[in-house]
């Protein structure tokens, strides 16, 4: 019974897309399908299905953080000028993990704790860490610090911080076996948030809070500690992706990420979620970030500008909402018709 309704499931219906989406443009170009090529591309693109998975969690409880692509750039720049500041490459990426915690953190003690709309608040978050992140080298410069080696943080204010560590960039770019390591990381991180989201009373919260805050309060549910605590980890699997592009592009750089917030937000509805809350697949998530990001390189390799990919982005989006719509629609209908035969029935046996 599980396995049938498992073939119904939307997750199903998204691997079988990935399938055919990677045998037609392997019959376009056959080069595509090499083991190796499909493996080593996921590092473009990982960084959007973990940031995708982090947020997830939080649209399960009907809320929204779009900040996610800001504390990406956030993150690296903060490990790129602790490192050039002297602190050995653990202490720094220590921090930068510490500002995307205690930056979702904040997000979800605002969203918690007034009644501000959490679009509203991110986009305003958004713009803050971006600024930050740009700024921050001239704020150090006028606080008096100062960069190892360097005569002052300004000079890396537009320009990448190179020369990091291989025990730190190899996290980007070494593999085990044929497999990169940062798909590695995404898929135990992604793993772990299944498990949160599936097998631990803060997942049922998380649902419960996005079905019904105000009854979920009522039933005991400690809504403002669940949501301060899934902002904060969203604002964590935020840092870990800049500092996976990090170590990927082996260069700290402020911008990092910036251009991810569409890919973001259609894997997480394409992955199943719904906008409104309640309702999330972390699975579906990681197979809809697979979907984007193959389907974003295999119309790249045909010549397609970078310039219309994102409208192509944007209409899967579009035709993604309404299509769980439709489908939202027919299993209300199949349902009231299925409540509408038992009471016949029940009406007709009362009869006889």
């Amino acid at each position: 019974m599980k396995g049938a309704k498992w073939f119904r499931s939307w997750e199903f219906m998204l691997l079988l897309a990935l399938v055919v989406e990677l045998g037609v443009l392997g019959l376009i170009n056959p080069a595509f399908l090499d083991v190796q090529n499909l493996l080593f591309s996921t590092s473009d693109f990982v960084h959007v299905i973990l940031a995708a998975v982090g947020l997830t969690l939080i649209i399960m409880t009907g809320g929204i953080d779009i900040s996610g692509v800001s504390l990406m750039g956030l993150a690296s720049i903060v490990l790129g000028l602790s490192f050039v500041a002297g602190a050995p490459i653990w202490l720094a990426v220590a921090l930068a993990l510490g500002v995307g915690l205690l930056a979702g953190a904040f997000n979800g003690t605002v969203v918690a704790n007034t009644d501000v709309n959490p679009l509203v608040v991110t986009l305003a978050m958004l713009f803050f860490y971006s600024g930050l992140a740009t700024g921050l080298p001239s704020l150090l410069d006028m606080l008096g610090f100062k960069a190892y080696g360097a005569g002052g943080f300004e000079a890396y204010q537009y320009e990448g911080i190179n020369g990091l560590p291989k025990s730190f960039t190899w996290f980007g770019t070494g593999r085990i076996g044929w497999v990169p390591m940062p798909l590695v990381i995404t898929i135990v991180l992604s793993l772990a948030a299944g498990w949160l989201m599936t097998r631990t009373r803060f997942g049922r919260f998380l649902q419960l809070i996005g079905v019904n805050q105000k009854a979920a309060l009522h039933a005991g549910v400690p809504v403002r500690r669940t949501l301060v605590a899934v902002y904060a980890l969203n604002g964590f699997a935020a840092a870990m992706a800049g500092l996976m592009l990090t170590a990927y592009f082996t260069s700290a750089r402020a911008d990092l990420g910036s251009e991810a917030l569409l890919n973001i937000i259609t894997a997480v509805v394409l992955g199943g979620s719904s906008i409104y809350g309640g309702e999330g697949s972390v699975l579906g998530t990681f197979l809809a970030g697979l979907v984007l990001g193959y389907l974003r390189q295999g119309l790249l390799a045909l010549g397609i500008t970078s310039d219309v990919v994102p409208v192509i982005v944007g209409a899967l989006l579009i035709s993604t909402v309404a299509t769980r719509i439709a489908l939202s629609a027919l299993n209300r209908k199949r349902a009231n018709r299925a409540a509408y035969e038992a009471e016949r029935a029940a009406v007709a046996a009362i009869g006889e």
